[in-house]
């Protein structure tokens, strides 16, 4: 439930997990926050495991007049450029109340959310700044999932499928991972009941050698000295049926949307909020049926599009010409909308879906 100043007001589960479960790999990167406003001098989060909701330790990072490479996943400075020697990483990730709460989100680059059987949705979640060590639930490849990962080749990690998925998943330029073949790099949680117990190590999993590296950017970013533009908006929704609308609160201290479902903030299993710093909802044509076995997302040619980012939207229009190609989002001057560096969450809502803005400044 959302309050009138656009927060949850639903009591936070919380969770116990084991300290074997918790241990993360991954490299620091500047902040979305520190795209704000122009500075000399901007801060990152410290890496490392948290069991909190929030990482409040920094440390300042100070700009120089050298070039450093950009995270191509999420327009974020890398000065380690141990992004610039991995590929790109998509581990399909249960969605289901079952699979709650999840492991390695907060970690994620960027994350599709699409629309299966019953209506439920899954997560492709694809990593290449962060590494963590434990992701999941995993569960099983679907047909849209070529059309995702497609210009972005990599590694795809899953946990099998129906034939006619694997078939369609094998088209794709991507190195396929599953549980028969993944070795130590995926394992089951006992003290969770299958099917949603099948976990993976994302550091293991990047050793599986996929290519090209590094991936190719799919999205345009803005510099920190360019202002964000569009309308404000607090609190918005995506209205996917069966229950599994998903709604995001602006926060203003994270500079990100805070992320609820099932009526619950999204919490991972280490205790951290699911907070992207952009939030694109497209509306697509489901081939087959939306929510029918066996149809899939047709994400070439173009449709509908609002993209929210730095507490704003922008609405307008994606397309793409072919599966090779990363989709290009325009606004309504048909101008390329550039996002704020850091995560992406990708809505991937039907034709007669929209995200619904419930408070706006």
């Amino acid at each position: 439930m959302i309050d009138a100043s656009g927060k949850s007001v639903r009591p936070m589960r919380r969770y116990v997990v084991g300290a074997a479960l918790i241990g993360l790999a991954s490299v620091t990167l500047l902040s979305p926050r520190a795209f704000a406003d122009s500075t000399t001098t901007t801060t990152a989060p410290s890496s490392g495991s948290s069991t909190t909701s929030r990482t409040t330790t920094s440390v300042p990072v100070t700009t120089t007049t050298n070039k450093v490479w950009v995270a191509p996943l999420t327009g974020l400075p890398d000065p380690s450029e141990l992004t610039r020697h991995r590929s790109a990483l998509t581990i399909k990730i249960d969605n289901t109340p079952e699979a709650h709460p999840q492991f390695g989100l907060q970690d994620a680059d960027v994350v599709y959310e699409e629309i299966v059987e019953g209506g439920i949705t899954r997560l492709a979640a694809i990593f290449n700044s962060k590494l963590p060590t434990v992701v999941g639930p995993v569960r099983s490849v679907r047909r849209t999932d070529p059309q995702i990962v497609y210009p972005l080749g990599g590694i795809f990690a899953f946990s099998g499928g129906a034939q006619y998925a694997i078939d369609a998943i094998e088209k794709a330029p991507v190195k396929l991972i599953q549980e028969s073949n993944a070795g130590a790099a995926m394992f089951r949680d006992l003290k969770r009941p299958p099917p949603h117990n099948l976990l993976a190590n994302a550091a293991l999993l990047m050793t599986y050698g996929g290519e090209p590296k590094p991936p190719r950017a799919i999205f345009t970013y803005r510099s920190a000295s360019e202002p964000a533009t569009g309308a404000r908006v607090n609190v918005f929704n995506v209205d996917f049926f069966s229950g599994y609308e998903v709604s995001y609160n602006w926060d203003e201290k994270t500079f990100s949307w805070d992320r609820t479902i099932f009526d619950y903030p999204d919490i991972t299993a280490t205790g951290q909020r699911v907070s992207p710093a952009n939030v694109i909802e497209m509306n697509v044509l489901y081939r087959g049926g939306v929510g029918v076995e066996g149809s899939y997302a047709q994400l070439t040619g173009s449709g509908p599009a609002e993209v929210f980012t730095a507490g704003r939207v922008q609405r307008g229009t994606w397309s793409r010409k072919a599966l090779a190609d990363p989709i290009v989002y325009k606004n309504e001057s048909g101008q390329v909308i550039a996002l704020t560096p850091g995560q992406t969450f990708v809505e991937l809502a039907d034709t007669l879906m929209r995200a619904t803005i419930t408070n706006q400044p």
